[in-house]
């Protein structure tokens, strides 16, 4: 099977930053298959980028190697960073962007990028996606160990995500952790949380709400078990408690985003 470079990064599709990316990771491994994730993380957003790599990574085959570039402080005293872990190797501006997976698990190995000569014969101080992770990401997968890129660290910046809590009585918090491009919010509620809070009605879900503002939202198994341009709570494909609206933008029409709180309550409030 061919290496396996994947990237995200938010440099978009207007200007030649996505592509010269790919050509620096195809340089280094001419037999990569390089994978666009997504060239469209919100400018700067370190936790966009970092919550879409744990969404996405578990999809690809083991072995396959991450550069993920949202880098506002490029060129700056911030460590680049090379990783192993759950059987992949992820590479990235020590800044957040790998801060979620690395969360996840513990026995990640990282080292820090210090070896120039892995790096293109010219670096920028305002291209290191460029001429620093994708060359250290093409030769990973063409085999180099981890070992080559520079020496261990093990205060690596990782990230978290909050968690919904049992309010009692019934009653679940959570709040938003990510809008998608369909405007669906996924909220830090759980399958587990979900389970535990159906649990009293045995797990019947038209005896539970949820509630954003002064919405009040059913919660349903499909979209399709709502009229067009309703609200709706339901589990997301990623395991999490997701507010959408069928065929909508339920951020735009809650007028709600990332940090919104949301409760989950009894249909009948007691």
């Amino acid at each position: 099977m061919r290496p396996i470079v994947a990237l995200i990064t938010d440099f978009g599709g207007r200007d030649a930053y996505a592509g010269a990316l790919r050509g620096a990771v195809l340089s280094a491994c001419r037999e990569a298959a390089v994978v666009d994730i997504t060239h469209d993380v919100a400018r700067h957003d370190v936790h966009e980028a970092s919550w879409t790599l744990l969404r996405a990574f578990r999809a690809f085959p083991a072995g396959a190697v991450f550069a993920v570039v949202v880098d506002p402080g490029v060129g700056s005293a911030r460590r680049g960073l090379a990783a192993e872990a759950g059987g992949y190797r992820f590479v990235g501006p020590d800044n957040g962007v790998l801060g979620l997976v690395l969360a996840e698990h513990g026995d990640a190995r990282v080292h820090e990028i210090t070896n120039r000569g892995l790096f293109r014969h010219e670096v920028s101080a305002t291209f290191h996606g460029r001429d620093v992770f994708a060359p250290v990401a093409g030769l990973l997968a063409q085999g180099a160990r981890l070992e080559e890129v520079g020496p261990p660290i093990h205060d690596p910046l990782c990230g978290s995500l909050p968690t919904a809590r049992d309010l009692g009585g019934g009653v679940w918090e959570a709040e938003v952790v990510h809008v998608d491009g369909f405007g669906n919010m996924t909220t830090s509620l759980t399958r587990g949380d979900l389970d535990a809070a159906l649990a009293p009605a045995g797990g019947d879900l038209t005896e539970v709400v949820a509630v954003v503002g002064e919405m009040v939202l059913p919660l349903v198994h499909t979209y399709a078990e709502i009229s067009e341009g309703e609200p709706c709570a339901l589990l997301g494909s990623g395991g999490r408690l997701e507010i959408a609206v069928n065929r909508g933008d339920a951020a735009r029409a809650l007028r709600a985003g990332r940090g919104a709180r949301v409760l989950l309550r009894p249909a009948i409030a007691a």
